[in-house]
């Protein structure tokens, strides 16, 4: 109960922890990352990869993949970041950090682009926090304003009755409970015998790759 309370209070996601499915792991050439900034605090920086994919919902898709195994643990504590490019331990994150992660791995940085987007227009963005100013340390990771700048950006797509209207590298987010939220993102491959695709996520196990697009109740879906 602990861990959940702070995951509400820091992040709004949840952390029980699902059942596991079958991964299909996908192989990607990594290149090394830039060097955080001398200021950084000594968190080693998620590898930066170059993915040959011919749409950008299927980079996306795959630099998602490529997180399960790797994040192992969920841990929604306030941590300082660099910046431009910062990010907790790689082995460890939250549902948005999924997020995050897949976008920097096609070259845009959530982290500024929410960060900058919240200075200019801080109003608009949700207060369940209790924030008065932006914070580029943790604002990227809360599902709640990844969700409004996609909205921003002009990214949401309205369908979400059909299992097929849901495309790979599309993001998901979902109602768990109260204002509690979560957020993931559309594989690349079809759960046998549906049209439904596979999740990628963190709700409290590690980056997984399972059958949940329809276990809550979907809040928003977005596409880049």
């Amino acid at each position: 109960m602990t861990v959940i309370l702070i995951a509400v209070g820091l992040l709004g996601c949840a952390t029980d922890s699902p059942t596991p499915s079958p991964v299909t792991r996908i192989t990607i050439t990594p290149v090394q990352a830039s060097a955080p900034t001398p200021t950084a605090p000594a968190f080693p920086t998620p590898t930066r990869r170059v993915i040959s994919a011919p749409a950008i919902g299927a980079r996306i898709a795959l630099a998602a993949e490529d997180q399960v195994g790797v994040t192992t643990i969920y841990d929604p504590r306030y941590i300082k970041l660099a910046y431009p490019n910062g990010d907790v331990p790689s082995e460890r994150g939250v549902c948005a950090d999924v997020i995050v992660r897949a976008f920097r791995a096609i070259g845009v940085d959530l982290q500024v682009r929410v960060h900058e987007d919240m200075q200019k227009n801080f109003g608009v963005y949700p207060k369940d926090w209790g924030l008065t100013a932006p914070d580029s340390n943790i604002d990227h990771r809360r599902v709640q304003n990844l969700t409004k700048y996609f909205e921003r950006m002009g990214k949401q797509i309205r369908e979400t009755d059909a299992d097929e209207s849901f495309k790979p590298g599309d993001i998901v987010a979902w109602r768990l409970s109260g204002w509690m939220q979560h957020i993931g993102i559309v594989s690349l491959d079809h759960v046998p015998g549906t049209k439904r695709y596979y999740m990628i996520h963190n709700i409290g196990a590690g980056t997984q790759k399972e059958d949940m697009l329809r276990n809550y109740s979907i809040l928003g879906h977005y596409r880049w």
